[in-house]
Order: C-alpha cells, then structure tokens, then sequence
C-alpha cells in the first residue's frame, strides 16, 4: 500500500510539471534610439539676437 501511495504521489507531482506545455518565448522588439543634434536651435538664438541687434540699430 505504501508503494501504491508513493506511486500516486510521484504521479501527481510528474503530471503537473507537464500542465502547461511548451511555450515558445515572447521576446519584445529592441528599442532604437535616434540621435538628435543640436545645431537647429544652435542657430535660432543667434539669428534673433541679430535681429534684435540690427533693428536696434536701424532706429
């Protein structure tokens, strides 16, 4: 009887190892950052200072 058990037991304990199957990976898509630069509003400050400057200037 206590093999009958053991047997039982280690059934048991096999089936649920093997519930749920094979599943394959989910993998999530890779993140690509693109680089910006810098230079578009580099040259808007000086090109209103200049503005600023020459109107100054003209009165």
């Amino acid at each position: 009887m206590k093999k009958f058990a053991l047997a039982a037991a280690l059934t048991l304990a096999a089936s649920t190892a093997f519930a749920g199957g094979m599943v394959e990976p989910v993998m999530e898509p890779e993140v690509v950052e693109q680089a910006t630069s810098s230079s578009a509003g580099g040259v808007i400050v000086p090109l209103m200072l200049l503005l600023v400057v020459a109107a100054a200037a003209a009165s």
